[in-house]
């Protein structure tokens, strides 16, 4: 089984694959990392390389291809990516909901981390709770913008997924463990 993991910035679905991928003992791919180490190589932020996604469309496509590759050669993974449910459409599709001022709550907190902070590649500019909301505001745009003009995808429409989990309210424990009921459920079939 493939389970393809999207969301929201913010939704904890790094969280939770990491969590399923242990406790299934399946290889995760975060396409996350995949495009924050493109965009250091050029001496970007992940914000800067998301902007000049939109008119540059290698940005994108050399992920997809990636995603692509995988689900023709491997089988029992797991992938965070905004996209792959619509390449590996045989995948156990779920997305998690965050509101975008909850997403930057715990994006902020997570940027407290130096460690965190650098993976992340979000940039020093982010310091306060408004600067990230802003960041997430327009990273959802940006997104929304380059899949919508190079795959005519719309990522947050519920009727793409399996399970579309608004985690708005719930913790990082209670989040997990609705997922992994889900995928459970669907193991067992």
């Amino acid at each position: 089984m493939i389970i393809t993991l999207s969301g929201m910035p913010g939704s904890g679905k790094s969280t939770v694959a990491r969590r399923l991928s242990e406790q299934l003992s399946y290889k995760r791919y975060y396409m996350g990392a995949v495009r924050r180490k493109a965009a250091r190589k050029l001496g970007l932020t992940l914000e800067e390389f998301n902007k000049k996604g939109e008119t540059d469309a290698s940005t994108d496509l050399f992920v997809e291809e990636y995603i692509q590759k995988l689900a023709r050669s491997r089988d029992n993974f797991i992938i965070e990516s905004r996209t792959a449910w619509a390449f590996i459409p045989q995948s156990l599709k779920i997305f998690i909901y965050v509101d975008p001022r909850e997403g930057a709550r715990r994006i902020l907190k997570s940027l407290k981390n130096p460690r965190s902070a650098r993976a992340r590649n979000e940039g020093t500019q982010l310091r306060t709770y408004e600067d990230v909301l802003l960041s997430v505001k327009d990273r959802i745009q940006s997104d929304d913008r380059r899949y919508q003009k190079y795959y005519n995808l719309r990522i947050g429409d519920k009727k793409n997924y399996d399970l579309y989990l608004d985690a708005t309210n719930l913790s990082a424990e209670e989040e997990y463990c609705v997922v992994k009921k889900f995928v459970r459920e669907h193991i067992k079939k």
